[in-house]
């Protein structure tokens, strides 16, 4: 494999690398491929490792490349078909929902999930956490904010831990009349237990959504579902509602 020169360009030098770079990953690399390391790669394309860096950076965010513990960079396979939000008034935990109760705990959330919620910021909620798995590897985690006023019913003889008693918290949710529901999508960076979850490594890029679901003139409940940039891509419907297609196929060598 020969040295490769990157023309001058107006462009920023690591976006022209980008494009260079993914032209090599159609010709010359396989799914799941593992690249060669930043020192042969920075020599064959004639830059330097933190200009290197930047464009595989980019292709990451692009679902091109993948980071993997004890592994190194490999390509990534095509993206995940899941769907997101089509039933616009359905409960998390209700029929048709794919997520899986992992586990449930009483604990004071974030300060933005307690101003959307209206509860003090001290005041501790019931936290389900949830998972997504597609195809075999996870894409998604999930963490639910109810506050003990959304199931006042609920009994802690009948669940008292685990994912017994996040099943038991939306089950009683669900006995709420849902009225609506707003989602709003952000990038943002894996953060340790999320990484740890979705096997990424911490920083690494994610898309979270973020969704309020309102009943009797208030929100009920708060979902921060985070899920791999690399894996899955949001597109939005007529109706508002988001879904996750499959991206298009790439050729693999």
């Amino acid at each position: 494999m020969g040295t490769t020169q990157l023309e001058s360009v107006p462009e920023p030098k690591y976006w022209h690398l980008k494009t260079v770079l993914s032209e090599a990953l159609d010709s010359e690399f396989s799914v799941g491929e593992i690249l060669p390391n930043e020192r042969d790669l920075a020599a064959r394309f004639g830059v330097a490792r933190a200009t290197l860096r930047q464009a595989l950076e980019q292709l990451e965010l692009e679902g091109r490349l993948q980071r993997r513990r004890g592994v190194g960079t490999t390509v990534a396979p095509p993206r995940v078909g899941v769907a997101v939000g089509s039933e616009q008034h359905a409960w998390p935990g209700a029929s048709g929902d794919d997520w899986q109760s992992v586990d449930c705990a009483v604990a004071v959330p974030p300060a933005s999930v307690a101003d959307a919620l209206g509860t003090d910021r001290e005041q501790p909620v019931h936290t389900v956490r949830r998972s997504r798995m597609t195809h075999g590897q996870p894409v998604a985690a999930e963490l639910l904010y109810v506050p003990e006023a959304s199931v006042p019913e609920l009994s802690a003889i009948d669940a008292p831990s685990g994912a017994a008693r996040a099943r038991a918290v939306l089950r009683e949710l669900q006995r709420l009349e849902l009225e609506s529901r707003e989602n709003a999508v952000e990038l943002g960076s894996a953060r340790a237990d999320d990484a740890k979850e979705l096997d990424r490594l911490p920083g690494a890029p994610v898309l979270v959504v973020t969704t309020r679901y309102l009943a009797g003139g208030r929100t009920a409940a708060v979902s921060v579902a985070t899920y791999r940039a690399d894996t899955c891509r949001l597109t939005f419907g007529d109706s508002g509602a988001v879904e996750i297609h499959e991206g298009p196929q790439r050729q693999a060598s």
